[in-house]
């Protein structure tokens, strides 16, 4: 019995995976009105500006080359909207993933937001 346990342990402690800190979000941004896509290179901790859209990117983490290859970025959106006075709207809040970009999507009527890559520098 102990030994079953210590292979359970052993098997998902070996299959855990290794996420790598980056320091940079690539991604992409649609504007749906004028199909305008756009690259935004994101820093970790600073905001980028899309159409009206504030996006920040609060943790960029990637797997290493020896497995099997994802991004993924803890972001947060938030409309400014076309009115200075008025308070901006938080649209998004969570996790975006690289290679299924509809589990965690920004939905919003004029723009989409996609992590392509998490890189290093």
């Amino acid at each position: 019995m102990l030994s079953a346990v210590l292979l359970v342990g052993w098997s998902a402690s070996a299959q855990a995976s290794i996420w790598l800190d980056g320091t940079v979000a690539t991604m992409q941004a649609l504007d749906k009105i004028t199909a305008r896509i756009s690259t935004l290179a994101a820093p970790v901790g600073e905001p980028r500006q899309f159409g009206t859209l504030e996006v920040t990117v609060q943790r960029c983490v990637f797997h290493p080359p020896e497995e099997t290859p994802e991004n993924a970025a803890f972001v947060v959106i938030r409309d400014l909207g076309y009115d200075p006075s008025a308070p901006p709207t938080d649209v998004f809040s969570g996790w975006m993933f690289s290679s299924s970009p509809a589990i965690s999507a920004l939905e919003h009527p004029v723009y989409d937001i996609t992590i392509l890559a998490c890189n290093p520098d």
